[in-house]
């Protein structure tokens, strides 16, 4: 049914009510005729009030007593309706991936909730409560933390390398590391939760360093907690030594960006006689070698060179690469002169930190812009340095590095949409457990990637989360047999696509 304006012979509008039969157009009722605007604006209000009353009563105007008789049976058989998609979708790959190991239910929805409905376990433990009826009290959510960490973790770890392992055919050759920090809504330090360098921008809040390992394509493999303040050079080395000692990976390269770029690093890399790529920091390399460097002038190309210590520096040139340097370095500059126009900056924004390296102290207090070293920078826009031991073609080491983003996005997507920050919890061993579902989750995240790509879907994995939610299961009770069947409920063609990717019948 809609509703229909006609304008009169006499000036008036008048406006009906029509419904469609075939290719005919049925008048159903008038609701009255007005000169004025108001007037019509008046009756548009109630021809709308008037559809949504004949409308409701087209869809209960039951005229046979059978469909009566049919309606009143199936609501009173129907036993449950909830939402289905998660735990039909997630929970198979939950299966696949090896983690029901874990036997506790406890433990599923925990890491299922935390890619469905992230947010703090109290909120977890509500969403549970009305959305799939599942109930857990806080006291035995935390009960299970308390024993998660030190249970399940080294299981788990390994249920995550053993996936992993075989999605590469048994041969994983790439550990990609980095390290970041995850801040506490809390105000108090202990041993463990520090205040330190935050990427989060979050400095006067505790935190702690979390190491991730992950394998090419970002599958996570490991990772470990360290205290805040420490110095995130340090986290490297232990995190890389246990994993490969484990599984006598000895011959894998590790790969990790230039914020890990220590001679104590690249020492205990070598001492260990570990392959490795690693970022390299142009400008801070010797005289000698910058002038090398900058004597190349390379467009598009990259050049090998060899460093004092021996370790081969592979540098490359990209005008993609020049022409968004130059666009941060002269975005930077505009920042920093709004600053000085707007009295902001003194003597202590004087370092080497981001774009402050362009200040200089002008007598005592004056703070101005040295615009020669602004345009100094210009021959190095473009450029990027490799440092690595690996027996690799040069193109082969970039394209390694490159693939660094990959670890950048297990950060990306655990802090966003997996939201693992901040923290709430207080104790050790409820962090680390806290952690652990994050990375079963996120390993979780992956495979449904994956899985999305491989199986052609055209879904985004963003897309295919939020269609899960409305997959609903209707649980009704059959007259004859008194058994229970499901049945599942959706809405587009979309969330059709997506269960038949799966396997996953209507008729479940």
């Amino acid at each position: 049914m809609f509703i229909r304006k006609k304008v009169n012979r006499s000036g008036t509008t008048s406006l009906h009510i029509f419904r469609k039969e075939g290719q005919r157009q049925i008048h159903v009722k008038s609701i009255g005729s007005g000169s004025s605007a108001e007037e019509i604006r008046i009756l548009e209000r109630q021809a709308h009030l008037e559809l949504e009353k004949l409308v409701r009563q087209q869809s209960l105007d039951l005229q046979f007593d059978e469909d009566k008789k049919f309606i009143d049976a199936f609501s009173n058989n129907i036993r449950k309706i909830e939402v289905a998609g998660y735990e039909l979708i997630l929970g198979k790959l939950f299966r696949e991936i090896g983690f029901d190991v874990v036997t506790d239910d406890l433990f599923r929805h925990l890491v299922l909730s935390r890619i469905s409905h992230p947010g703090s376990k109290l909120k977890t433990i509500n969403y549970l409560q009305e959305h799939h009826s599942i109930f857990f009290d806080m006291d035995s959510v935390y009960r299970y933390l308390d024993k998660i960490h030190s249970k399940h973790k080294s299981i788990l770890q390994e249920v995550s390398y053993q996936h992993t392992q075989k999605l590469f055919k048994g041969q994983i050759q790439l550990l990609f590391y980095d390290v970041t920090t995850l801040y506490f809504e809390a105000e108090d330090e202990d041993d463990l939760r520090k205040t330190g360098f935050s990427k989060d921008g979050k400095a006067q809040h505790p935190q702690i360093l979390l190491g991730l390992l992950v394998s090419a394509q970002g599958y996570p493999l490991s990772f470990e907690m360290f205290e805040g303040n420490k110095f995130e050079g340090k986290t490297m080395l232990p995190v890389v030594e246990a994993f490969t000692k484990k599984y006598g990976m000895a011959q894998a390269i590790v790969v990790a960006d230039a914020g890990l770029l220590s001679s104590e690093n690249i020492n205990d890399l070598i001492r260990l006689k570990y392959q490795f790529i690693l970022g390299g920091r142009i400008k801070n390399e010797s005289k000698v070698l910058q002038s090398q460097i900058l004597a190349l002038k390379l467009n598009d190309q990259i050049h090998t060179l060899i460093r004092p210590d021996g370790l081969k520096l592979i540098v490359s040139h990209s005008s993609t690469r020049a022409t968004k340097d130059k666009s941060n370095r002269v975005k930077g500059l505009h920042r920093l002169e709004q600053a000085i126009r707007l009295g902001k900056l003194s003597k202590k924004h004087i370092n080497n930190r981001g774009y402050n390296k362009y200040l200089k102290l002008e007598g005592q207090i004056t703070v101005q812009i040295d615009y020669g070293k602004f345009n100094q920078d210009t021959q190095w826009d473009g450029l990027k340095g490799y440092v690595t031991n690996a027996a690799l073609p040069p193109e082969e080491i970039i394209n390694h590095y490159k693939n660094l983003w990959h670890i950048e996005k297990a950060f990306r997507i655990s802090k966003t949409d997996l939201r693992i920050r901040p923290i709430y919890h207080r104790l050790k061993n409820r962090i680390e457990s806290h952690l652990i579902i994050a990375f079963c989750s996120y390993k979780l995240y992956k495979e449904l990637e994956r899985q999305l790509a491989e199986k052609k879907v055209g879904i985004s994995i963003e897309k295919a989360i939020r269609l899960m939610q409305s997959v609903f299961a209707i649980e009704i009770q059959l007259p004859q047999s008194g058994r229970t069947a499901k049945l599942l409920h959706v809405k587009t063609e979309d969330h059709k696509q997506l269960l038949k990717a799966f396997n996953i019948d209507l008729l479940n």
